[in-house]
């Protein structure tokens, strides 16, 4: 099941409040890519809702 635009939101979120709290940089930088990979669905989602 796709996940919704507020969904990938609240996801990409959580995922960067983790990264301000982690002590470790490859850690912090694995989870902003991961919240990057969130952001970039979600604009693909509100693209798809437009159309």
């Amino acid at each position: 099941m796709m996940p919704t635009v507020d969904q990938a939101i609240a996801n990409a979120a959580r995922l960067l409040e983790r990264a301000e709290i982690d002590p470790n940089p490859q850690q912090m930088a694995t989870y902003d890519a991961i919240a990057a990979s969130w952001i970039q669905l979600a604009s693909l989602l509100m693209e798809k809702e437009r159309v």
